[in-house]
């Protein structure tokens, strides 16, 4: 089908701002469209995405659809002022409109895309937009404090939320030189920050990065409302799922930042959306993949070459989606299972019926040592059996000396900080306690969501609290899989600060997102313990106080124990798949 382009068409909103797309649509006749709504520079789309999970433009073009492709408001081409999140449910629902009263458009429309592209597709679908048929966001969250922003265990994102800001305000700052307003030497400053953002996140008081807290406009709200409260209620769409009534392609990777979220969201919108076939054609697609690339393939570990998204034929399967639920073919789908997962360890697709698996066997691995957990080298034992003697392990944290990140689902997904990264270095400091069990005979299948329960003590009044599920291979090599964070201070939940008393005895639960792994014979399972993840996460300056306002000189070392026996059960609790019969 020949297809007519137009750049920079002035799409209007209801309060007057026209927001700028670039449309490819038919020459002749009408089709259904597909909307991509983004904050990044709409003219980035159309070029090759081969490892990413963004669809192949061409091949969506050739599949009969029309495209817009549209900057977010405030942003590159349009009008207004980006603030995050605050106008892309009215944006979306009116440029959704605004598509279907095209004399080149069938009415109908689907969105996709990744990140703050799926977060926006959320926000319209929940406006109920009449011409949204079906989404399909990928590595993406419907609660923006426990993804992206902070976490679900209420640390500052760091290293993300940094380099995103410095990112975006330096976007904001060309414009406004454009617009014969601003400054260059602020501009300069910001764009050495977006190429060297590491300095950023050694500064003390973060608040005070002087590059973005001079920048002011988000930032300070960010940083003035740690806790899950009413600020970042109004920006949460798990009590608007009700009103989603069009079905959802979710898309995760394993060492993406959002991973938890993806799985919450598919469970809570088969359980929540607002009709009966946005409840049961949700569907999911996870694979061993990061925020940026969809490859499969890192300098530590690489699962295989089927892993990446071009191999699964990740672009086919966004065009039987649509087709599907624009084109109202009914066997499109067909062949497509509703969940669709990459198990790493055998490196190989599964198709599932639903997430979680519905053989799962939830079992405890309880912690315990003779008191020497520290390091890989230590004493620190993983086992089925309930330990009989009761016993503590001990480290000090100090926020002048963090535990620095290595891989995991971080951004930016620089070299050695994403990912599967072998985690030797990291594990042999005193202060990261290492609990492993046997080597193992047969292989374990781990998939499905993944806790870890403690029980702790501190000399501090707040501290973190991380964990790390990680397979140990025959020759040593430590690959992580899945890990979190636990500000102690939000042990009740998050949008409630309660202080520790030293000395006293907690029971805390760490939420680790969720994997799919089978621990091969000869290797062993591991969780690995300690206070501090830098820079994915801030670091805990164990005082109570406001931790972004602090400076290096008010932070306290923390002296803080793990407990485990029998009145102290700490357990990592992994989701067994056991199917040897199949």
């Amino acid at each position: 089908m020949p297809h007519l382009y137009d750049i920079d068409v002035r799409v209007p909103m209801r309060d007057g701002v026209a927001l700028a797309a670039n449309v490819w649509h038919p020459a002749e006749g009408q089709a259904p469209t597909l909307l991509v709504r983004m904050p990044y520079g709409k003219d980035v789309m159309g070029i090759a995405h081969s490892d990413t999970v963004v669809p192949e433009f061409l091949a969506l073009l050739e599949a009969g659809y029309a495209l817009v492709v549209q900057d977010c408001r405030g942003t590159h081409r349009s009008e207004g002022e980006f603030v995050p999140h605050m106008a892309d449910r009215n944006d979306g629902e009116d440029t959704v409109a605004w598509i279907a009263d095209q004399p080149w458009s069938d009415g109908t429309v689907g969105m996709y895309g990744p990140s703050y592209l799926g977060m926006v597709q959320w926000e319209t679908a929940a406006s109920g937009a009449p011409g949204l048929k079906a989404i399909a966001p990928a590595f993406t969250s419907i609660d923006n404090y426990e993804a992206p922003w902070y976490g679900p265990g209420g640390a500052l994102s760091l290293s993300l939320v940094t380099v995103w800001n410095a990112m975006m305000y330096a976007a904001d700052a060309q414009r406004s030189l454009a617009a014969g307003e601003g400054s260059v030497s602020q501009l300069q400053q910001l764009g050495q920050a977006l190429l060297f953002p590491e300095p950023l996140n050694d500064v003390l008081p973060t608040a005070q990065v002087p590059v973005l807290a001079a920048y002011g406009k988000w930032w300070d709200d960010w940083m003035a409302h740690p806790s899950h409260d009413g600020y970042w209620d109004a920006m949460e769409l798990t009590p608007e799922l009700k009103n989603v009534t069009v079905p959802a392609l979710n898309i995760g990777g394993w060492y993406d930042l959002y991973i938890g979220q993806t799985v919450r969201t598919y469970t809570n919108a088969r359980r929540q959306a607002g009709s009966a076939h946005a409840r049961e054609e949700q569907r999911l697609i996870i694979g061993p993949w990061d925020h940026m690339s969809a490859s499969g393939v890192y300098p530590d570990r690489s699962f295989g070459p089927l892993a990446s998204a071009q191999m699964l034929g990740l672009t086919g399967l966004h065009v039987k989606f649509f087709d599907r639920w624009l084109r109202g073919d009914t066997t499109a789908l067909d062949d497509v299972a509703p969940v669709k997962i990459f198990v790493m360890g055998i490196d190989q697709w599964r198709d599932e019926q639903e997430w979680p698996l519905p053989d799962t066997r939830w079992t405890d691995f309880h912690l315990t040592s003779a008191g020497h957990a520290n390091t890989a080298g230590g004493d620190g034992v993983l086992t089925t059996e309930p330990p009989t003697g009761a016993g503590h392990d001990t480290y000090l944290y100090d926020p002048r000396r963090p535990v620095p990140s290595a891989g995991g689902a971080s951004m930016p997904t620089t070299f050695g900080f994403c990912g599967p990264v072998d985690q030797r270095t990291v594990a042999s400091r005193e202060d990261v306690l290492c609990f492993a069990g046997p080597v193992l005979e047969e292989p374990v299948e781990v998939t499905g969501p993944v806790s870890l329960t403690l029980f702790v003590s501190s000399s501090a009044v707040d501290t973190d609290f991380t964990a790390k599920l990680v397979d140990v291979f025959p020759d040593g090599k430590a690959i992580n899989l899945c890990d979190g964070i636990l500000r102690a201070r939000y042990r009740g939940g998050l949008a409630t600060e309660e202080l520790m008393e030293p000395g006293t005895v907690y029971e805390i639960t760490v939420d680790m997102t969720a994997t799919s792994n089978v621990f091969l014979p000869g290797h062993r399972i591991r969780v690995d313990v300690s206070s501090s993840n830098f820079p994915r996460y801030d670091r805990n300056t164990n005082t109570g106080g406001v931790i972004a306002r602090e400076s290096e000189e008010q932070m306290v070392p923390a002296v803080n124990h793990i407990h485990h026996g029998p009145n102290h059960p700490s357990r990592l609790v992994l989701p067994i798949i056991d199917r040897k019969d199949q």
